[in-house]
């Protein structure tokens, strides 16, 4: 890889976490920043594991010199922007909102640059060939499945689907991030490698790191509309949670630091 761009992207990871911690804190800048209006403190926080999973999955890729894997990351963002960028058009188009012409502007920059990333890495070649865990391609399988039901639903602005209040709007993107995200997992059961399988659990925990604390404390005070939503999803979390610290920590034969 070009020195000058690994040097871009690993800019543009620290820029991805940036905007993670500023989310995940309601930070005023990115407060402003955010388009949508009515917009809850746990839609920020969920903005702020989706920046935290793409700088992790992409981090790795890059530390690891595992470029490949590089492919999933740019097909997730393809996947998620794209569709995002028509739906905050269409928004900006009926509201006369600049901010949201702007957003969309910036989703629209997203997927010209994950289309090159992606069919640039896709040539590349795999460096670590260990196989893919099978109990990870499993859960992945699940993971997909779960991923395209709740964002198709999402997508249509079924109520109480998650464990938080959601806007019309903002329901209608995160079913796209799910459906983004359904499609980075099952590039992964499609191109099963631990060259790949890593980065993903990586994304994953980063994740799953910033989610499970605040699901877990409104489990006492939850609607009860919203808490079979909050138990599916915290179980979703906690699982892939552990998948990942599993495979990445503990096992012998795929765990970062081996003797």
């Amino acid at each position: 890889m070009n020195p000058y761009f690994r040097a871009l992207l690993f800019a543009f990871c620290f820029i991805q976490l940036l905007l993670a911690v500023a989310f995940l804190f309601q930070h005023p800048f990115a407060v402003q920043l955010w388009p949508l209006p009515d917009t809850t403190p746990m839609s920020f926080i969920f903005l702020a594991s989706i920046f935290a999973a793409a700088a992790a999955a992409t981090l790795w890729g890059l530390v690891t010199k595992e470029y490949a894997a590089l492919t999933g990351v740019a097909l997730d963002y393809v996947a998620i922007f794209f569709p995002i960028a028509l739906f905050g058009f269409q928004l900006a188009a009926s509201t006369g909102s600049g901010a949201l012409m702007l957003f969309t502007v910036m989703c629209t920059g997203a997927v010209i640059v994950g289309v090159p990333i992606m069919l640039w890495s896709a040539r590349q070649p795999v460096r670590d060939t260990r196989p893919m865990p099978p109990l990870v391609r499993w859960s992945f399988g699940v993971f997909v499945i779960a991923l395209i039901i709740g964002g198709i639903v999402l997508i249509f602005k079924t109520p109480n689907m998650l464990p938080w209040r959601v806007t019309p709007e903002i329901s209608v993107l995160i079913g796209w991030f799910f459906l983004g995200a359904a499609t980075y997992f099952a590039y992964g059961i499609i191109r099963p490698g631990w060259w790949n399988t890593a980065g993903q659990l990586a994304g994953f925990l980063a994740y799953d790191l910033i989610l499970v604390v605040p699901f877990i404390q409104r489990l006492p005070t939850i609607a009860p509309e919203l808490r079979l939503g909050l138990i599916i999803y915290l179980t979703i979390v906690i699982y892939s949670g552990l998948l990942a610290i599993y495979y990445l920590f503990i096992h012998p034969e795929t765990r970062i630091i081996r003797r």
